[in-house]
């Protein structure tokens, strides 16, 4: 069974509901203003934000209302990253697909 708790997991969670809050302030938004802008509780922000999870459809709902949330899908794509980049052309030169 996958472990899906761990002290990295924490930490990255932790620091992707920090960021979350940065861009919050950068928007002049009270943790208010931003959870009704997403149509979320102010708890389910509140659980973001302080790294302990949530839905990802909640999560993208925040990020929408931020203005950020095509940047997050950008962030993932691998065709933009070099790591991932030579993993694809590799795979394709073997005959593999995506």
């Amino acid at each position: 069974m996958v472990q899906r708790s761990s002290p990295r997991r924490s930490r990255q969670l932790e620091e992707f509901g920090e960021n979350i809050r940065r861009w919050r302030t950068l928007n002049g938004l009270s943790a208010a203003e931003l959870a009704d802008r997403a149509a979320v509780s102010r708890q389910t922000l509140r659980t973001i934000e302080s790294g302990e999870g949530g839905r990802i459809d909640s999560l993208f709902a925040i990020l929408g209302a931020l203005g950020i949330a095509d940047t997050a899908i950008a962030g993932i794509d691998p065709y933009t990253n070099e790591t991932a980049r030579a993993r694809i052309d590799e795979l394709l030169r073997n005959g593999g697909s995506l």
